[in-house]
């Protein structure tokens, strides 16, 4: 949540209190009193309205925003703090997550762009704009992105998930079996690697070998609610409902949708 703000000195009166009014937004914050942060920045703000460090203070307070789920406004906020400075990439890659948060993933896609444009190695930027590049089935170009971050980081076990994912959609399916393979025999202690195999062996109808991994998954995290959504989709379609029933009930313990996992039984 937090991060630092270059804050100008001190040499007059009006740039002290100024500074003043952001530490007290600081310690509202510390202190996870979000509407008293907000208001003593918007303070700060108003008291000298072209002050350099403005746009930091719109990124507090979309944040603060995001937090108590107003986010057109922290989009607002975001977008006017950009306005003051365009080169802030830290911000683009907040507001690049809100869009995509919010279901805009052109508008996501434009601003993690952006980023790479100015930093090319941006692995947060790149892996993001990888998943919305395969989400709306561009699958050349999130292939290229999941390729440029495997060459600059060979262990990327979030690249390589998406990339396992992509070819098992993209007609692949060898290859991504080949992949995820691979990646338990590296991270054989990481049960969502597990639980992706599961998915992976069900949809080529290998009941046995998918109810093998998805207990190992669950086993490995018992509180993870989607290993047991995972789970009882296969029960439901090995015909075990009384099974998938018993997995929908640990979901909606564990976190899960109640009205979702009712309608998964139907």
């Amino acid at each position: 949540m937090f991060f630092s703000l270059p804050i100008m000195g001190a040499g007059e009166e009006g740039d002290s209190l100024y500074t003043t009014y952001v530490k007290l937004g600081l310690e509202a914050l510390m202190k996870d009193s979000l509407t008293v942060a907000e208001s003593h920045f918007r303070e700060a703000m108003q008291l000298d309205p072209t002050h350099r460090s403005n746009y930091m203070l719109f990124r507090y307070i979309g944040r603060i925003q995001e937090r108590q789920e107003m986010l057109k406004e922290a989009l607002e906020s975001y977008t006017a703090g950009l306005s003051l400075n365009p080169k802030s990439n830290e911000m683009r890659l907040d507001r690049a997550a809100l869009y995509y948060r919010m279901g805009n993933n052109g508008r996501a896609l434009n601003d993690y762009s952006d980023v790479l444009d100015e930093q090319p190695e941006n692995m947060e930027a790149r892996l993001m704009r990888a998943h919305i590049y395969s989400v709306m089935h561009d699958n050349k170009k999130a292939r290229a992105d999941y390729d440029f971050i495997i060459k600059m980081d060979p262990l990327n076990e979030k690249a390589y998930i998406g990339l396992v994912l992509l070819n098992d959609r993209d007609g692949r399916p060898r290859e991504a079996m080949e992949q995820i393979n691979g990646l338990i025999l590296v991270y054989p202690n990481h049960a969502t690697l597990y639980a992706i195999r599961g998915g992976m062996e069900q949809k080529r109808k290998q009941y046995e070998l998918a109810l093998a991994d998805l207990n190992r998954a669950v086993e490995m995290e018992p509180t993870n609610a989607d290993f047991y959504v995972s789970r009882a989709t296969l029960h439901l379609e090995m015909r075990k409902k009384k099974l998938a029933r018993q997995d929908t009930q640990l979901a909606v313990k564990y976190g899960a949708d109640p009205k979702e996992m009712a309608s998964l039984l139907k």
